[in-house]
């Protein structure tokens, strides 16, 4: 009897609070996603270290933010001090 349940909002808001506290210290993975076109098996045994891999994204476009596979806004790529950063630019 499998099968998987629709959390509504009306389940949400039946969660007492002290339960979603507990909750933010789950990990979870965040990650952002650049697109590469015709990215093959080949290519990926031709990678080296200094090669630059072109993405279809165009240059300061908005890139999905996601979090455990599931989109959850948009981002845009940035240089911080010594790091590549992103900036939230919208949320889903």
């Amino acid at each position: 009897m499998g099968g998987t349940v629709a959390v509504t909002t009306d389940i949400v808001h039946m969660i007492p609070d002290k339960l979603w506290e507990q909750s933010g210290i789950l990990p979870c993975t965040l990650s952002v996603d650049l697109k590469v076109a015709e990215f093959t098996v080949r290519d990926l045994f031709k990678l080296a270290a200094g090669m630059v891999i072109e993405s279809v994204n165009a240059s300061g476009a908005d890139v999905p933010l996601v979090v455990n596979t599931r989109v959850i806004g948009w981002a845009e790529f940035e240089v911080s001090g010594e790091h590549l950063a992103v900036r939230v630019t919208e949320l889903a």
